[in-house]
């Protein structure tokens, strides 16, 4: 239903033309706000239901959720004033405009300038979220569930049966290949109502950067660290070759690798496996852990609905109920009801992405607060909650820390090289060249540039095979579609670069924080119980969207978005990676 100004704002229209333009900017985003925080949270509690309880019923209700909150984001009215309004922006508060600028990037992502276009694009998205969520691997005839494929590719030496794992994990690929070329054209469609060239240009514009800047962002971040990269990718597949008895490939494997995206290099480093201490730990331990480290920096703790309606742990067995596999946290109403969905065990990587998790429901308790308005109760920009998260997932892997929170004995040595090489393995420099490289560079090939159908696979691979340096396990033609085996590139697109940047912002803050304020050698780091950290960290946190980001960090660290802290903290391992390697060939 189209609304005129004067209804929105509930004044006759003369009235509101004629006053001074903060007023009515403030009368108009007083019923914004209002209005948005309240379909929001009605679209939240929706999208949750059909994310933990995959039925059509709930499928059907997260739709209509989202057509309600897009007929208000995206009406016509509202988006003439916060144009008119912007027209005008010297005379308003930044405040104001970053509010403004929020209506409109919001209103492009349903835009009811063309009601139509937005109908199909929720039943579309609604439809592709069920399709993936209910998606049931199979191996031998079993169901297959995530958690299990991913430990059997971190355990199993059998080359053999990693391969069919492996390949068992791209089965969804051709079930969501149509729904997401749909989304394309639905998603592009909804980015050109607001003047946008295509999808991906309207997600970078919530960092103010046009598509060529951040991809030069990207590209400038991989060419600083491809020199590590390459001893890594070395140093990696000489060791794997010797452990599979294999000879030294090019290019490494996909099936060789723990991840199923290649995306992290888990489990190379047998000395830094810490699965072995988790043992008698319980799922609950690992979550009240990761709470103790917030309020342990002076934080609150959690709300007791956090604990009564999230949804925690594996789904039992014998249960028929289907969810959502990845790991997240949401802010539902924007105001007190913050949950986490996850399936939460006893191990060292759920130990860090429960840390990780939380991370962002405290960001989202910081900036629920009077001086940040509902539209801007949101990261600086979309990497900085990401980077939040990452920071204390980074804390979380400091020996100290795994010391103080028992989880290693206080008598635990420690290799220092080899805890550096598992770091930069597992949660950076391969990580990097996904999240930067691969990622960015094929969703802004298939939004930007009119990827065609037939060549989705072929094009993927390519980007693996030149920027990671990784292959398939056998030659994958087009009737496999192994990109939106990703959740991401379902469900969160044109986004993925922000784990990237994120990567960047913590070992920025982290080298900050250890040098800075708690002097302390950043590789060897403790964050836990000093409250002078959180007093740091809520000055970033508190402020939401309010400011720009570069302000933000360059206040925060007194520098710009960098690779030199992260280049900084691996530099001996450099020095190592290119003895071990000396004599080998490097690269592919």
């Amino acid at each position: 239903m189209r609304l005129l100004p004067a209804l929105i704002l509930g004044v006759p229209l003369l009235a509101q033309m004629t006053a001074p333009l903060q007023d009515r900017a403030d009368r108009f985003l007083k019923v914004v706000n209002a209005g948005y925080q309240s379909l929001y949270t009605v679209s939240s509690e929706a999208t949750w239901a059909a994310s933990t309880d995959v039925k059509p019923e709930n499928d059907a209700a997260a739709e209509w959720a989202g057509r309600a909150a897009a007929a208000f984001n995206g009406n016509p009215a509202l988006i003439t004033e916060a144009r008119e309004l912007l027209a005008h922006r010297k005379e308003l508060k930044d405040l104001t405009v970053r509010q403004l600028e929020r209506v409109l990037l919001n209103a492009a992502e349903g835009p009811m300038t063309n009601p139509r276009l937005v109908a199909d694009r929720i039943a579309a998205e609604t439809a592709q979220a069920s399709r993936m969520n209910g998606y049931v691997w199979k191996l031998d005839g079993q169901p297959l569930s995530a958690n299990r494929i991913d430990e059997i590719l971190a355990k199993s030496a059998d080359l053999a049966e990693r391969r069919r794992v492996w390949e068992v994990s791209k089965e969804s690929g051709p079930v969501l290949k149509e729904g997401l070329l749909r989304l394309r054209d639905l998603r592009n469609g909804c980015a050109r109502e607001l003047g946008y060239p295509d999808y991906f240009a309207l997600q970078v514009a919530k960092y103010g950067l046009s598509t060529d800047e951040m991809m030069a962002f990207n590209r400038k971040f991989l060419a600083e660290l491809k020199p590590l990269y390459l001893q890594l990718h070395t140093w990696v597949k000489y060791e794997m070759a010797k452990n599979y008895g294999q000879p030294v490939p090019k290019a490494i494997p996909a099936h060789w690798i723990n991840n199923r995206w290649s995306q992290n290099w888990t489990g190379f480093v047998q000395a830094v496996d810490f699965d072995p201490y988790f043992k008698g730990w319980q799922p609950e331990r690992v979550v009240k852990t990761a709470e103790a480290f917030y309020t342990g920096l002076g934080f609150a703790p959690l709300p007791a609905s956090f604990w009564a309606k999230s949804d925690l742990y594996p789904v039992k067995p014998g249960e028929a109920r289907k969810k959502n596999s990845h790991a997240s946290c949401w802010h539902l109403d924007l105001d007190t009801d913050i949950r986490s969905l996850m399936s939460v065990e006893p191990n060292a990587q759920w130990f860090e992405t429960v840390h990780h998790e939380l991370g962002h429901g405290y960001y989202f308790m910081s900036y629920t607060n009077p001086a940040v308005p509902p539209l801007l109760r949101d990261g600086a920009n979309p990497s900085f909650h990401e980077g939040v998260g990452e920071l204390i997932a980074l804390a979380t892997r400091q020996i100290p820390y795994l010391k103080s929170a028992g989880v290693l004995p206080a008598d635990y040595k420690v290799d220092e090289m080899q805890v550096l090489l598992n770091d930069a393995l597992e949660v950076a420099i391969p990580f990097m060249f996904w999240a930067c490289g691969t990622m960015p560079e094929w969703e802004a090939d298939f939004y930007a540039k009119g990827m065609p159908a037939a060549e989705m696979n072929a094009r993927w691979w390519q980007q693996v095979r030149d920027l990671q340096g990784v292959e398939p396990p056998a030659p994958r033609g087009e009737q496999f579609c192994d990109a939106p085996t990703k959740t991401h590139i379902n469900d969160n697109p044109a986004y993925y670069y922000g784990y990237g940047w994120a990567t960047v912002f913590k070992f920025q803050v982290h080298d900050h924080i250890a040098r800075k304020i708690l002097h302390q050698d950043p590789r060897s780091t403790n964050y836990a119980g000093h409250k002078e950290v959180g007093a740091f960290l809520k000055q970033i946190l508190a402020k939401g969207a309010t400011e720009d980001w570069r302000t933000v960090l360059m206040g925060a660290t007194g520098e710009d978005l960098s690779t030199r802290a992260m280049m900084d903290y691996f530099k001996p391992l450099m020095a190592w990676l290119e003895t071990q390697n000396k004599g080998r060939q490097i690269g592919w």
